[in-house]
């Protein structure tokens, strides 16, 4: 394969494009789409077309998209929300099955089903307790998910993966999957294997780009219904816990899923590696001594009372958070809320080699991301916080990226 032409949904700020690219030249975007619902002020996508260029980005609600505006691509990649993917019945589709409104899976099934020439690969981001979602009805969600890209002629490889485990310098856990759809070499080859637990833990693409420590738990094994509707309404009532582990295959509706631990032995980053002289910090990044006792506040350990919307009163503790973050080690992840001065539990402050107390600014949340330096550039503060929050380590997605580039040409 001379080159894998990309269509990138739900863009951002263009994490997965960075990383794939990083990875190989052979990695090219060929159609991208990014759309912030509830703003007037699209400033991902601006800056995505200040990085990369307008031709062929998209700027509009993906479901207002014409399945013939996406051009044909190998691979599709995309971080998509974590919502309730609950499907109905409904007399209008001939399926018989439709997705709840709104939801953005549902696109993804959508081109995906309508797509002559569908993808061959996808690379998919999610936060880890799709796996285990909803409450109610443990790994429903992602049960859908793996059983409509089973009838879609796919089968998937997962894993849930922390960047810092691998070095990188934020502790960001998010579950990364692959899929293989059925003209591909790769999945012949794994359909032809009599052992998914090699795949899951030494042979796949996951496994090589991010190494585990001998598994010596024992496999989990079930099969998934095909019936969208029933998975909806049935699967994992009762459950207290998800069948889903954090690693895992499904072929043919057929899953194995297992508990895998990390292993690593190369050099990590930690925050002292991102952080900038002290004197190229505005000063409203630093804390002055009024605030210093709300943040302390926010910081400790404390026990609140709340009410449930049925009126019952329960107290709710928290424990004490590090304060300040330690420089010697990776950050916590990085949320929307990063941005602003007011007192925050989870907003990182460090103390300086001057003994002063500050917030991270918006060049070190790019790093600790590790986008390229100033990639949002020319937007507020508090919106370059917002995006970093949202967005991924792009570190994780170049590891994937070179791990299935040799997969494919190897194949």
């Amino acid at each position: 394969m001379k080159e894998i032409k990309i269509a990138e949904l739900f863009a951002g700020v263009g994490g997965f494009r960075i990383g794939l690219e990083n990875a190989s030249e052979k990695f090219r975007v060929v159609w991208s789409n990014q759309w912030e619902p509830g703003t007037n002020i699209q400033s991902a996508s601006e800056i995505y077309v200040n990085k990369f260029g307008r031709e062929g980005h998209s700027n509009k609600d993906i479901g207002a998209v014409l399945d013939s505006e996406i051009p044909d691509h190998n691979l599709l990649v995309g971080g998509f929300p974590c919502q309730d993917y609950s499907v109905a019945t409904t007399l209008k589709n001939s399926t018989g099955i439709e997705g709840k409104k709104g939801v953005l899976w549902w696109e993804i099934h959508r081109i995906l089903k309508n797509k002559k020439n569908k993808p061959e690969f996808l690379l998919l981001e999610n936060v880890d307790r799709l796996l285990k979602s909803p409450a109610k009805q443990r790994g429903r969600d992602f049960a859908i998910i793996l059983s409509s890209l089973n009838a879609l002629g796919y089968m998937v490889e997962w894993r849930v993966i922390n960047a810092a485990d691998y070095g990188m310098p934020q502790r960001r856990r998010r579950v990364f999957i692959l899929a293989y759809q059925k003209k591909t070499p790769i999945y012949k080859a794994i359909k032809e294997s009599s052992n998914p637990e090699l795949w899951i833990t030494s042979d796949g693409v996951l496994a090589k780009a991010f190494s585990i420590k001998e598994n010596k738990t024992k496999i989990h094994e079930f099969f998934l219904e095909k019936d969208l509707v029933s998975i909806s309404e049935n699967f994992g009532k009762g459950l207290k816990v998800s069948p889903f582990e954090n690693c895992g295959i499904m072929i043919d509706g057929k899953v194995s899923t297992v508990k895998v631990c990390p292993e690593y032995s190369g050099k990590h980053k930690v925050i002292r590696n991102i952080v900038v002289k002290e004197h190229r910090v505005p000063e409203e990044f630093f804390i002055d001594k009024d605030s210093l006792e709300k943040w302390n506040y926010e910081k400790g350990a404390k026990k609140k009372e709340r009410t449930t919307k049925e009126g019952f009163t329960y107290i709710y503790a928290e424990g004490g958070m590090i304060f300040p973050d330690r420089l010697d080690a990776p950050s916590r992840t990085i949320i929307t809320g990063e941005g602003g001065s007011s007192p925050s539990r989870f907003k990182h402050v460090i103390k300086t080699p001057s003994g002063r107390l500050r917030r991270l600014i918006p060049l070190e949340l790019e790093r600790l991301n590790m986008f390229p330096d100033n990639h949002t550039m020319g937007h507020s503060d508090n919106k370059r916080a917002f995006i970093m929050g949202n967005a991924l380590v792009v570190g994780v997605i170049e590891k994937i990226g070179e791990s299935l580039l040799k997969e494919i040409e190897n194949s």
